[in-house]
């Protein structure tokens, strides 16, 4: 079958004209990618707020004569065990209901932390340059080479596990990405012409910033603060699975993954359901960062 389109007309247009409708597409598709995601984490929100009037029975209620039973409908305390049952006979499917609470408590907490802290650094380095940015940075490239772990191990050891300090040990811990993304971007917006005129007409230097900087980079700043909260959501499990986060009775996601290791051979369910929420919440929150950044950045709408 002949092409219908004209011999004369040069690749390289067809390709151009064809461009925006793959563009489209993709946008389409990223877009609704990104509502799936934020669907998911309303849902999760609304699972965690709800969790005293979701969760079947009380998570920390222990029944020795139920203890590691299997999913059922049925257990031997004549109560329904959807998930069975842990090594103190507490139903696991309360407690990784009330486990969404705490991660996601914590991981928007340590979010709004990192992000108030690393955005004010970030646009502060890339506003004045000289030797506050040669500051900042250094104090982010220090931070970076110090092991989280040992940071986490010395603040906790001095304030004693709790919620707050939690937060702030995570929060801590991702103020960087924060800092060095958004120092880049003002570095450019400084130097532009918008920002001379504004100078030139007698504005001031808050002005600038929260009226003209900060709107030109509070893309940059929701996708880092996505992708931020996949990773305290992580590092929340990571430091109770090793006994340095939510302490017991509490259900947290992680530290239900360290009561059940030593049953993985006959209860497997006790550390295999937290962690598959677990899994599934940060795949499902960094791909979501990832669809968003693809949304929001222009070079990439085309791909």
């Amino acid at each position: 079958m002949a092409s219908s389109i004209p011999a004369s007309v040069p690749a390289d247009v067809v390709a151009a004209a064809a461009a925006p409708a793959r563009g489209g597409a993709g946008g389409r598709r990223t877009r609704r990618l990104v509502a799936a995601g934020g669907l998911f984490v309303l849902a999760l929100t609304v699972v965690a707020v709800a969790a005293p009037w979701l969760a079947p029975q009380d998570p920390t209620r222990q029944s020795l004569r139920g203890r590691l039973a299997a999913p059922t409908v049925e257990g031997a305390d004549g109560r329904a065990h959807l998930l069975g049952t842990d090594h103190l006979g507490r139903d696991v499917l309360s407690r990784v209901i009330w486990g969404a609470r705490v991660s996601l408590l914590v991981g928007f907490s340590a979010v709004i932390v990192g992000g108030l802290m690393g955005a004010t650094l970030g646009i502060l380095a890339g506003y004045r340059g000289g030797w506050t940015d040669s500051a900042i940075m250094t104090l982010a490239d220090a931070q970076l080479a110090f092991p989280f772990i040992l940071l986490a191990i010395g603040i906790i050891a001095v304030l004693g596990p709790s919620f707050p300090t939690l937060i702030v040990v995570i929060g801590l811990s991702g103020w960087m990405s924060y800092a060095r993304v958004l120092r880049s971007q003002v570095l450019v917006l400084r130097s532009r012409e918008f920002v001379d005129a504004i100078h030139a007409l007698g504005g001031s230097v808050g002005r600038v910033i929260t009226r003209h900087i900060l709107p030109n980079v509070l893309s940059s700043l929701v996708v880092i603060a996505t992708l931020e909260l996949a990773r305290s959501i992580v590092l929340e499990a990571t430091l109770s699975f090793l006994g340095l986060g939510i302490q017991p009775p509490t259900p947290s996601w992680g530290g239900m993954v360290h009561e059940g290791r030593e049953y993985l051979d006959s209860a497997w369910w006790i550390s295999t359901f937290p962690g598959f929420v677990l899994m599934l919440t940060s795949l499902v929150v960094s791909r979501t960062g990832d669809w968003l950044r693809d949304l929001l950045d222009p070079t990439l709408r085309g791909e």
